[in-house]
């Protein structure tokens, strides 16, 4: 009995597995809080698309890749930075989106996508648009559809832009960091007391003092902060006394509207204030240092050995002058730290204890040695009428001379509860006696 070979059963070919990889995007984050929302759609729906696939080899990887939020018009999303750094190290063969719009909607940044895709033998898949960008007629589809995905991002940005230029037009606020002086309400501006308070001192210490530094001086020794509760620096009062907002009005490039809400500076005071900020700032700091110069200025510190800082103030039309700590402007004015002096008095005690000590023999004496170095021939007669001249000259002086002698005869006034210490500079001494001593010789001469 002969047998029959039967034929051997033919084997399937393996199949190839393919790791795919979900991408979702939503522009905004309006209403990614519910407990299903867009992405959770996009999601779903490609998740079904994969599991069609299932014979052809096709494993959706674990990982999400959703970017909530952001624009398609960057590629600076976090989850699509991380795709790509998966893609690089070839965990990922297949790119699954909803709609090519999700991935990118400019078609420069979607040719640098398909670069990265074909060096690493990715593949990308719309499950809504049927297209292989293996093929040329593929590519040119894919290309269509983001130039139509570009125009439509181009379209909406400018219609969200024509709306916010309409929205100022009419006063309306459309949103931002709130100003300090408001907060929002029914997306409004509404005035808050307290902190328009604050801005209006801002306004009012400017137009006094013509001063950003001054003015900061004052604002911290006030304690006034911003809206976070940091002390107002000199950028944020020039931010402050620049921002249309507190007059009433809304800008919006270059074009100035009436605003919907309620100013907190009055216009007089703005113009003042304006009318200050259109000088240069170094003729508005001279003129402040001539108004009110500092004789002590550099030379006057505290027990702590801080130096205390000129400021000056005007009421009703009078100028006051003082001398504040580092301390108290910073708010760390510790026990036995002289807080704040009146220029005018510590001054006048400097000045008169200079003058008696200058009338001191020793102190002629000393000068008199200390000049001869220089001077061989000067006398100490000279050294003492050289001295004595600064008596009946010294009111006569203009406030910048008079800061100058000071500076040459005093080395450091050190200011207590106790009172003022001061040290002389004994090579300033010689220094003027000697340029006393030639102008009478000079005089004398003549």
């Amino acid at each position: 009995m002969s047998r029959r070979k039967l034929p051997e059963a033919s084997l399937p070919a393996p199949v190839h597995k393919r790791r795919c990889a979900v991408y979702t995007r939503k522009s905004t984050e309006e209403g990614l809080e519910r407990a299903f929302n867009t992405l959770d759609a996009q999601r779903d729906a490609c998740e079904a698309y994969v599991a069609s696939q299932r014979a052809e080899g096709w494993l959706l990887v674990p990982d999400h890749y959703d970017d909530g939020g952001y624009s398609g018009g960057s590629l600076e999303r976090p989850a699509l930075q991380r795709l790509l750094r998966d893609i690089e190290a070839g965990r990922v063969e297949v790119i699954v989106v909803y709609k090519i719009d999700r991935l990118s909607r400019s078609l420069m940044d979607f040719a640098k996508l398909v670069e990265v895709m074909d060096a690493h033998g990715v593949t990308f898949v719309s499950v809504t648009q049927s297209f292989n960008t293996t093929t040329s007629m593929g590519r040119l589809t894919l290309n269509i559809l983001l130039s139509f995905a570009q125009f439509e991002r181009e379209v909406i940005g400018e219609r969200i832009r024509d709306k916010f230029a309409a929205s100022r037009a009419r006063g309306m606020w459309m949103g931002g960091k709130v100003p300090l002086g408001y907060e929002v309400r029914d997306r409004k501006l509404v005035v808050n007391e307290a902190e328009a308070a604050r801005v209006r001192l801002v306004f009012e210490l400017f137009a006094e003092t013509g001063s950003g530094v001054e003015t900061v001086r004052r604002l911290q020794a006030a304690g006034a902060t911003s809206k976070s509760g940091r002390p107002l620096n000199k950028g944020d009062v020039y931010k402050l006394l620049n921002n249309r907002t507190y007059v009433g009005e809304a800008a919006h490039k270059g074009q100035v509207y009436p605003g919907e809400h309620q100013a907190i500076v009055p216009r007089a005071l703005w113009d003042q204030v304006h009318g200050i900020l259109q000088e240069s700032p170094r003729v508005r700091a001279n003129r402040n240092r001539a108004q009110s110069p500092a004789l002590l200025k550099g030379l006057l510190f505290g027990v702590d050995g801080r130096a205390l800082s000129p400021t000056h103030t005007r009421r009703r039309g009078r100028l006051y002058r003082y001398y504040v700590s580092q301390a108290t402007l910073k708010g760390e004015a510790g026990p036995g730290v002289v807080r704040r002096v009146s220029a005018a008095e510590i001054e006048s005690v400097v000045v008169n204890q200079v003058r008696a000590l200058l009338r001191q023999p020793e102190v002629v004496v000393g000068t008199w040695l200390a000049a001869r170095a220089e001077a061989p021939d000067l006398q100490e007669q000279e050294v003492r009428q050289a001295l004595e001249q600064l008596e009946p000259l010294w009111e006569e002086l203009f406030p910048a001379e008079q800061a100058r002698i000071l500076r040459l005869l005093v080395e450091r006034v050190e200011i207590g509860p106790q009172g003022a210490n001061i040290r002389l500079r004994v090579d300033g001494l010689s220094s003027l006696a000697g340029d006393l001593g030639l102008d009478r010789r000079e005089v004398a001469a003549a």
